[in-house]
C-alpha cells in the first residue's frame, strides 16, 4: 500500500514539475512578447511625435500665408470676411420624407385580453 502511495506521489510531483516547467517557459515567452510590444509602442509614439512636430512646422501661419501668396493666381484664395457667413434661417434643409401610415397597430390594448 505504501509503495502505491509513494508511486502516486512521485508521479504527481513529476507531473507538477512538468507543468511548472511548461508554465515557466510560456510566461517567459509572453514577457518577451510584451517587451517587444512595449518597444513597438515606444517607437510608434516617437514617430507620432515627429509627425506632429512636422505637421506643426508645415502649418505655420507665416508659411501658409507665403504659400497662399505664391499660388494666388492658381488657387484664388482670399481671407474670410464677415459677409461670407450666412444666417441659420438661410440654410436650405432637404424636406423630411414622411411615409404615410397605412395600417396602424394599437399597442396599448394588445395583450390586455389575455
Amino acid at each position: 500500500m505504501r509503495t502505491l502511495l509513494y508511486g502516486v506521489t512521485f508521479l504527481t510531483v513529476i507531473g507538477l514539475a512538468f507543468w511548472a516547467y511548461r508554465e515557466n517557459y510560456r510566461t517567459q515567452d509572453v514577457l518577451a512578447e510584451i517587451e517587444t510590444l512595449q518597444r513597438d509602442i515606444g517607437a510608434r509614439r516617437e514617430r507620432l511625435n515627429v509627425l506632429k512636430a512636422e505637421w506643426a512646422y508645415l502649418n505655420r501661419p507665416d508659411r501658409l500665408r507665403d504659400l497662399a501668396d505664391l499660388n494666388f493666381d492658381r488657387l484664388g484664395l482670399l481671407p474670410f470676411g464677415a459677409e461670407q457667413f450666412g444666417r441659420i434661417d438661410q440654410v436650405a434643409y432637404p424636406p423630411r420624407d414622411r411615409t404615410p401610415i397605412t395600417a396602424p397597430i394599437d399597442v396599448t390594448s394588445a395583450g390586455a385580453d389575455e
